[in-house]
C-alpha cells in the first residue's frame, strides 16, 4: 500500500533488503522499480519529495535527441528512441504525441534538417510514431500562427513524446511499492552501516519529520542521488579522488497558451550559443527552454541568471511575432544536469555526453550518474545488472520492457477521462468518485484554475504528499504553471493536508511560510 505508516511498518519488520535504493529521482525510482519487478527486496529513501530534484525541472520530452543526432552520436539516439517506444507502451497515460515545427529562413536549412530528420524517423524503426515532413511557409504559418513570416521558407514537422515528469516519478514509485519495495519521501540517509573490513551492510536513515534514526541492513547499497552523488560518496569514505560531475543548468519559462497559438510545438535546432531551443504546449501552457549553463555548487532550489531568462527570452522572440517580455513568464524553474566530466575542458557542458555512468566504490556502493528521463528504463536495468554481477544476486532478468506503469490505461481511451484529470490515468475514476462524495471537495482551490480539494486530500491519502510545496509543485504542478496562483492558495492547501495529517496550527503556519519563500524563486 502506498502509504507511508504501513511502509514504514513493513520497513520496521524486514530484517535485511537485497538493494537499497538512495534518491527518488528518475534513476532511483527506476532502479526500485525494477529490482522489485525481479522479485529482490527493496528499499529506497529520499530526503525530499519524489523528483524534488532535477526530476520534475526536465524540458517534459521523452525523445532521440535531435541534437546529439546532428552530433553524431546514433548509439545514444537509437537507444532514446527505442526507449521512448516503450514508454509509450507501458505509461500511455502520460505520454502524448507531440507534432514539431522547425523553421526554415532559408531554403538549404528546410532541406538540411528535412533529411536529418528523415534519419531520425528510421533509426526509430518500428517504434516511430509519425513521420517528418517538409513543407512550405503557408503550411508552417498554419501550425504556428505566431510564427515570424518574414523570409520564411517553410519548415520541416516531426512528431516526438512528451509526458508530466514528476507524475512519472510518482507513478514509479507507486509501481515499486506494488512490486513489493518499500518507498519511503522525506527520509534522509545520515550514515553508511559497514562490517570490519570496510564493505557496506546498510544506511542509518533520519525521518525527516520525527527525527527518529532508524539502521537499515542491505546487501547492495546503489547511490542514485544525481548532482548530489559526490556527498553519498563522501559518506561512504571514498578513498579514491571524488567523481568529477559537473552540474549544468537549464531553465524554462512558463508563459500563457497565447504565445504559442496552437498544439504544434516550436523547434529552433540552433540558438546563438549552439543550443536547441524549444516551446511545447504543456497543461495549456507554454514551456520555453533550455540553457546549458556550468554550475560550481548544486542545489535543491537552483536559482535562474537573469542573462538566462534574456538569452530565451531573446532568442524565443526571434521567431514569434508576440514577443514574450519578462512580465509575461507565470514560472520559471531551473533543473541541473548531473554530468560526468571528461578528461580535458570541462567548460562546455553541452558537449558532455548525456550518457549514463555507473561507478563502483571500494565499499561496495554502486552510483549513477549522467543520462536523462528518456533512458531511465535502460539506465535503471544496466545498474541492477551490475549489481547481480558485483554482489552474487541470484540472476533475474529484467522484467520492465513489458512491465505497465502504474496509471497505465491498458486499452482506455485518454479521451474517456475527465480533461482536468487525464494525468491520473486509471487512477481518474476513484479520483473523481473522492471528489463527487462531498460538495466541499469539488472547491477550486484557485479561482482561475480547476485544480480542487478532492485532488489535495487524494494527494495527501494515497499519493503521499506531505507538504504544501509537495502538492503544489509536483502533484498537480501549480507552481510550475503559475508561481503567484500557487502562492495565492498555499493557505487553502495547508489548510486542507493539516486537517489529513493531523498537524497542528504551528505546522500549518511554517507550511505557509516556507512555500511562499520558496515560490517568490520562481517568480521574476
Amino acid at each position: 500500500m502506498f502509504n507511508r505508516k504501513a511502509q514504514l511498518e513493513k520497513l520496521k519488520a524486514t530484517a535485511q533488503f537485497d538493494i537499497i535504493v538512495i534518491g527518488g529521482g528518475a534513476s532511483g525510482l527506476g532502479i526500485a522499480v525494477d529490482a522489485s519487478s525481479r522479485g529482490f527486496k527493496v528499499a529506497l529513501f529520499e530526503s525530499h519529495d519524489f523528483a524534488k530534484g532535477t526530476s520534475s525541472r526536465s524540458t517534459k520530452l521523452v525523445h532521440g535527441g535531435v541534437r546529439y543526432l546532428a552530433q553524431g552520436n546514433i548509439k545514444l539516439v537509437t537507444e532514446a528512441l527505442r526507449e521512448r517506444g516503450l514508454l509509450q507502451k507501458n505509461a500511455n497515460h502520460l505520454f502524448k504525441r507531440q507534432a514539431f515545427l522547425i523553421p526554415s529562413y532559408t531554403q538549404l536549412n528546410k532541406y538540411f534538417y528535412g533529411i536529418g530528420l528523415i534519419v531520425y524517423d528510421l533509426l526509430s524503426l518500428r517504434k516511430s510514431i509519425g513521420g517528418s515532413r517538409i513543407i512550405s511557409a503557408k503550411k508552417a504559418i498554419s501550425r504556428i500562427v505566431n510564427l515570424k513570416k518574414h523570409k520564411l521558407k517553410g519548415g520541416v514537422t516531426y512528431f516526438d513524446g512528451q509526458f508530466d515528469d514528476a507524475r512519472l516519478a510518482l507513478n514509479l514509485a507507486q509501481t515499486a511499492c506494488e512490486s513489493g519495495a518499500i518507498i519511503l519521501n522525506h527520509f534522509k540517509v545520515t550514515d553508511m552501516l559497514k562490517d570490519d573490513e570496510g564493505n557496506l551492510t546498510g544506511i542509518a536513515v533520519t525521518n525527516t519529520e520525527t527525527d527518529e534514526i532508524i539502521k537499515v541492513k542491505s546487501k547492495v547499497v546503489i547511490n542514485a542521488t544525481g548532482v548530489f552523488s559526490n556527498k553519498i560518496l563522501k559518506l561512504a569514505g571514498r578513498k579514491k579522488k571524488s567523481l568529477k560531475i559537473v552540474p549544468s543548468q537549464g531553465i524554462h519559462l512558463v508563459l500563457n497558451k497565447s504565445f504559442l497559438d496552437g498544439e504544434t510545438a516550436l523547434m529552433v535546432p540552433k540558438t546563438s550559443d549552439g543550443r536547441v531551443l524549444f516551446a511545447i504546449p504543456w497543461h495549456n501552457k507554454v514551456v520555453v527552454g533550455t540553457t546549458d549553463t556550468p554550475i560550481k555548487k548544486p542545489s535543491y532550489e537552483p536559482k535562474p541568471l537573469q542573462e538566462e531568462i534574456d538569452f530565451i527570452l531573446e532568442n524565443a522572440s526571434e521567431y514569434l511575432i508576440k514577443k514574450p517580455n519578462r512580465k509575461d513568464v507565470l514560472s520559471v524553474f531551473s533543473g541541473l544536469r548531473p554530468l560526468v566530466a571528461p578528461e580535458g575542458d570541462k567548460s562546455n557542458t553541452k558537449e558532455i555526453s548525456r550518457g549514463h555512468k555507473i561507478i563502483h566504490s571500494e565499499s561496495g556502493l554502486l552510483t549513477i550518474v549522467g543520462g536523462k528521463w528518456t533512458t531511465y528504463r535502460e539506465m535503471s536495468e544496466d545498474v541492477v545488472n551490475e549489481a547481480i554481477i558485483t554482489h552474487n544476486l541470484p540472476n533475474v532478468k529484467s522484467k520492465t520492457r513489458v512491465l505497465p506503469i502504474h496509471g497505465n490505461l491498458n486499452g482506455t481511451d485518454r479521451k474517456d477521462l475527465d480533461k482536468n484529470l487525464w494525468f491520473y490515468g486509471s487512477d481518474a475514476t476513484a479520483l473523481e468518485q473522492l471528489i463527487n462524495s462531498e460538495d466541499s471537495y469539488r472547491e477550486q482551490i484557485h479561482p482561475n484554475y480547476q485544480f480542487n480539494t478532492g485532488q489535495v486530500i487524494w494527494a495527501a491519502r494515497y499519493e503521499m504528499a506531505r507538504t504544501v510545496e509537495d502538492v503544489l509543485a509536483r502533484r498537480i504542478r501549480l507552481l510550475f504553471l503559475d508561481a503567484q496562483a500557487a502562492m495565492e492558495c498555499a493557505e487553502t492547501v495547508a489548510g486542507i493536508l493539516q486537517k489529513e495529517l493531523g498537524k497542528s496550527d504551528s505546522w500549518k503556519l511554517n507550511q505557509i511560510e516556507e512555500f511562499k519563500n520558496l515560490a517568490q524563486g520562481y517568480l521574476i
